[in-house]
C-alpha cells in the first residue's frame, strides 16, 4: 500500500499560509497553458516549448542570490535563512542553518561546513552544460556535504541505509521496484518536490536528453535515463516518482519556489501548476492492473455547479480511500473506506474553486482535478 505519512506536517504548513489568501496562490500569467491541449508524450512536448519560450540563462553564480527569494525558509522556523531540503528538520529545530550568501563551499569535511548547489538531476549526465546546469528549477541550495553524499546517485527508498544525515536523509541500496542498486531518500516532506523537479527535467530537456554529448544512459547504473526522449525515464524512476507526487502533494513553499523561479529565469515547472499533467503524460508506464482499474473511475459532473461530483465505480473496482485536497494541496476532506451505493459515491458541501481529488486502493493511486462552479 502506498504510504500516506506526513500530510499532517503539510497541513498545519498550509494552514499557516492561507492565512494570507492573495499571496496564497499561484501567480500563472494568463495563458501560459492554453497551447497544453494535448495527453500522453503529445502534451509532454506541447509544454516543452511553453517552458523553453522565455527561459533565459541567468548565469551559475547569479542562483546564490535567487534563491534569498526562492528557497528561503518563511515556512517552517520562519527565520529567513537558507532552506535546505537536506537539512530541513520540519517537526523541530534544524540540526543547523546557512545565512543566503554566507557559508558558500568551499571546502567541506561534514556537515554545516558550507552550502552549495544541488543537481537534482546530476550535471556529470549532461557534462554540466546550461542552461541545465544551471535551470533553478532543479538545481537547489543544500549543503555541501551532503550533496556529496548523495553524489549522482538515483532517488529512492532505503531500508538499511549506509548514512543517514542529521535530518534523516538515507543513502543506500534501493527497496522500491525492479532497481536494487546505491539511492538517496530524502525526508518525506521533500519527496514530492523532487519528484516534480524531475519530472519538470524530463519535459524540459526532452530533446537534449539522447544528445551524444550527455552520458550514454547505460554507461553508468546510477543514470536512470532510458534513452528515449518521450518517456525519458526508466519504468521504476517514474513510478517512483509519480508514488511520490501523489503521496506528497504540491505545498505553498513549492508555489512560492516556482513564482520565484518564474521572476527568475521566465519559466514554470508545470507539474506544479497542474499536478494532473503527471498522470495525463505517463499513464502508459502507470497502467499496471491497479492503475488501469482505478482511471475507470468516472466523475461527473466535472465542472459542477451543483456544489458536489458524483464518483462512478464499477463493481469490481475496491476503493480504499478518497481524499480531497485544495489546489494548493491543503487536505480538505479523507474518507476511508466511502461507502459505494449503486456504483456511486458523492461528495457533497465543496465550495466554488478547483480541488484535487486522490483515489486509493491498497497497490495506488491516481489523482483527478474537479472543478466547482
Amino acid at each position: 500500500m502506498i504510504k500516506i505519512r506526513y500530510m499532517n506536517l503539510k497541513k498545519l504548513l498550509l494552514l499557516t499560509t492561507l492565512l494570507t489568501t492573495i499571496c496564497g496562490f499561484s501567480q500563472i500569467p494568463s495563458g501560459y497553458y492554453d497551447a497544453a491541449t494535448g495527453s500522453g508524450y503529445t502534451l509532454k512536448t506541447q509544454l516543452k516549448t511553453i517552458i523553453s519560450n522565455g527561459h533565459t540563462d541567468q548565469g551559475y553564480g547569479a542562483l546564490y542570490n535567487a534563491y534569498v527569494t526562492s528557497d528561503n525558509d518563511s515556512f517552517y522556523e520562519n527565520d529567513n535563512t537558507v532552506l535546505d531540503i537536506y537539512s530541513e528538520n520540519p517537526t523541530g529545530s534544524d540540526p543547523y542553518n546557512y545565512n543566503h550568501n554566507g557559508r558558500t563551499c568551499g571546502n567541506y569535511n561534514s556537515e554545516n561546513d558550507c552550502y552549495n548547489r544541488e543537481h537534482i538531476f546530476p550535471q556529470g549526465f549532461f557534462n554540466s552544460q546550461v542552461p541545465m546546469r544551471t535551470d533553478i528549477h532543479h538545481v537547489v541550495p543544500t549543503d555541501g556535504y551532503v550533496n556529496g553524499i548523495r553524489g549522482s546517485f538515483p532517488f529512492g527508498e532505503v531500508s538499511s541505509p549506509d548514512h543517514t544525515t542529521n535530518n534523516g536523509s538515507k543513502r543506500g541500496p534501493n527497496t522500491f521496484g525492479t532497481y536494487s542498486g546505491t539511492v538517496f531518500e530524502p525526508i518525506d516532506e521533500f519527496k514530492g518536490d523532487i519528484a516534480r523537479m524531475l519530472l519538470y527535467f524530463a519535459t524540459r530537456y526532452e530533446d537534449e536528453v539522447t544528445d551524444n554529448t550527455w552520458d550514454d544512459h547505460d554507461a553508468s547504473t546510477n543514470n536512470p535515463l532510458n534513452g528515449t526522449n518521450n518517456q525519458v525515464y526508466e519504468d521504476w524512476y517514474i513510478q517512483l516518482l509519480y508514488k511520490w507526487h501523489t503521496d506528497d502533494p504540491v505545498s505553498q513553499r513549492e508555489i512560492t519556489r516556482n513564482d520565484a523561479a518564474y521572476t527568475f529565469q521566465g519559466n514554470r515547472n508545470p507539474f506544479i501548476d497542474h499536478p494532473e499533467y503527471v498522470q495525463t503524460i505517463w499513464g502508459s508506464v502507470l497502467s499496471v492492473n491497479n492503475f488501469t482499474t482505478l482511471e475507470q473511475v468516472s466523475i461527473y459532473p466535472n465542472p459542477s455547479t451543483i456544489n458536489k461530483v458524483i464518483l462512478s465505480i464499477p463493481s469490481s473496482i475496491t476503493i480504499n480511500q478518497v481524499k480531497v485536497y485544495s489546489i494548493l494541496g491543503k487536505e480538505i476532506r479523507s474518507i476511508n473506506t466511502p461507502a459505494i451505493t449503486d456504483n456511486r459515491f458523492h461528495i457533497n458541501n465543496l465550495k466554488q474553486g478547483i480541488y484535487l481529488l486522490k483515489i486509493s486502493n491498497d497497490q495506488r493511486s491516481i489523482i483527478k482535478k474537479i472543478i466547482i462552479q
